[in-house]
């Protein structure tokens, strides 16, 4: 997909000074190499949150140090400080991992000529509508996607014709690589009411033996052009802050993070945070 020559670009929205201010804090904040190893340590932790003993340890620094480090990431929203016992414990604050990388592109103005979708697509996966067919295969990756827990809140797989019946007219397809289907994406409606006929809510799975071969990319390059063509005006999706893969392909094809929804719903009892991302056409 190609870009715009520069002198047909959209012109780049007005940065208000609220958002400056909000984005000016959070880069001085940044601007200390400590903080910025610190957060780079809690966020590829395996474990998803560290004590600040142990965080003081593996960057070297004395632990009232470290703790004076964490409390200015948390004022801003970097970091999360839980007491649990005695112990101060610290984790990435999961809008950290969306918000920044947005208010980067707002500054530098990236984002003044969106992407329509992903770019190098690959030569060996292609996509078109799904089919009565397909749906065996669908509800297999669909299957994959559930036993992560990193995909939806559902933990039992619909049948054919309930899932089927989620997506809007024309509005699912599926990937293939050699004739095998490996992924799909449909638009649901998010309402019923007339108003909202034009927002839906957008889904993507690619099945695990198929991943990072680009299948995604393909399966998001059609979604957002079929959406625009079928007079679409907005999408949005959920996803997990724990499936950064996810949320890195859909800001590709000009999703925006909208807002982290803490503790939005329980998945196998535990309460889980969720990414509210949109992506708007330029029609509207």
């Amino acid at each position: 997909m190609t870009t715009a020559p520069i002198d047909e670009r959209r012109p780049a929205p007005g940065l208000d000074r609220a958002d400056a201010e909000s984005y000016a804090e959070w880069f001085a904040v940044l601007a200390d190499p400590t903080r910025v190893r610190l957060l780079h340590t809690l966020s590829t932790s395996s474990a998803g949150a560290m004590r600040i003993g142990d965080l003081a340890e593996r960057l070297g620094i004395s632990q009232s140090t470290c703790s004076h480090h964490c409390q200015l990431l948390r004022k801003v929203g970097f970091v999360v400080v839980d007491k649990v016992g005695t112990s101060s414990m610290v984790s990435v604050n999961a809008a950290c991992c969306t918000g920044l990388p947005h208010a980067a592109d707002v500054v530098m103005g990236t984002l003044s000529s969106p992407p329509c979708c992903p770019a190098d697509l690959p030569v060996d996966v292609t996509t078109r509508p799904v089919t009565d067919g397909d749906m065996e295969a669908v509800l297999a990756i669909y299957a994959e996607g559930l036993a992560t827990r990193n995909a939806t809140f559902e933990t039992t797989v619909p049948t054919a014709g309930e899932m089927a019946a989620r997506w809007l007219p024309g509005l699912a397809w599926v990937a293939e690589v050699d004739g095998e289907v490996v992924g799909w994406t449909a638009v649901s409606p998010v309402s019923a009411r007339e108003c909202y006929a034009g927002v839906g809510e957008s889904s993507v799975y690619v099945a695990g033996s198929a991943r990072g071969r680009g299948v995604g990319k393909a399966l998001l390059h059609t979604q957002v052009t079929g959406a625009d063509a079928g007079g679409m005006w907005t999408l949005q999706t959920s996803i997990f802050p724990e499936n950064r893969a996810s949320l890195a392909l859909h800001r590709s094809a000009d999703y925006r993070t909208l807002a982290v929804r803490t503790r939005i719903a329980r998945l196998d009892g535990q309460w889980r945070d969720t990414v509210l991302l949109e992506r708007r056409s330029e029609s509207c």
